[in-house]
């Protein structure tokens, strides 16, 4: 049986434990660092996820309906909006306002 390179960005799951996703993978060190649903992060070696895929411990899995639970996305503020071309006025800053490229 063929076992999957690890994917960025792609999710799994091991046989009983909750999902996580792929967030780095080096391959010159032999290292997968994994990230879970809840943000925690772990390491794991190449040699492990072989072994974990030949059981099948191991498995892709769906990413989760809610993925926001591993990354701090908060929603837009309420009162801001995102898109002034309705007439009304983004309260939001441009980070370049103000600068002068001729300084």
């Amino acid at each position: 049986m063929a076992v999957p390179q690890p994917a960025i960005g792609n999710w799994y799951q091991r046989t009983g434990s909750d999902l996580f996703e792929v967030v780095a993978f080096d391959e010159d060190d032999g290292t997968i660092e994994i990230q879970y649903f809840d943000g925690t992060v772990e390491e794991m070696d190449v040699e492990d996820w072989q072994s974990q895929w030949e059981d099948g411990a191991l498995e892709a899995a769906e990413a989760p309906e809610d993925w926001s639970g591993s990354v701090d996305v908060e929603p837009d503020e309420e009162g801001l909006k995102s898109d002034p071309s309705d007439g009304e006025r983004d309260l939001r800053a441009s980070g370049l306002d103000n600068i002068d490229l001729f300084e």
